[in-house]
């Protein structure tokens, strides 16, 4: 399955659907099975102790797995989470930006799977890993389509 949107459309479309953090995140690479997405870490997104929040990280695997969804099938802006699993594996440096590396295990007509392995910018030892399910509204339902 070839890409719906490519690199600069899904940028431009985020920024659409999502204006109020769209800034944070940085389309970095695209494939068809994969994406490399950066979250621009500011102060907002440490936790006491300097280091990188969950909730930032869950973010991150969130639109990571969201953003890989909309490269393939479209503007699907009304597909939601319906599952999350994070392991933490390593406490992240709070003063570099966070990478994730999403891969597609599964896309179906209603279901993406998709698996986030997260870094700090520079190293290569992953400081979490996500798996997330994302429920996708049937093609060419009111729901659908969005912009």
């Amino acid at each position: 399955m070839s890409l719906a949107l490519n690199k600069e459309e899904l940028a431009d479309y985020l920024a659409q659907v999502f204006p109020q953090v769209h800034k944070d995140f940085v389309v970095e690479d695209l494939t068809e099975d994969t994406i490399r997405m950066r979250l621009v870490v500011a102060e907002r997104h440490l936790r006491p102790g300097g280091t990188v929040s969950g909730p930032a990280m869950f973010s991150l695997a969130d639109v990571s797995v969201y953003a890989m969804v909309l490269a393939r099938k479209g503007r699907q802006s009304l597909a939601v989470t319906t599952n999350s699993s994070m392991d933490f594996l390593r406490k992240p440096e709070g003063a570099a930006d966070m990478i994730a590396e999403c891969r597609l295990l599964k896309l179906g007509r209603s279901l993406a799977v998709g698996d986030v392995l997260m870094f700090s910018d520079g190293s290569d030892k992953p400081v979490a890993r996500a798996s997330m399910t994302y429920s996708i509204p049937p093609q060419g339902s009111a729901a659908a389509a969005f912009g």
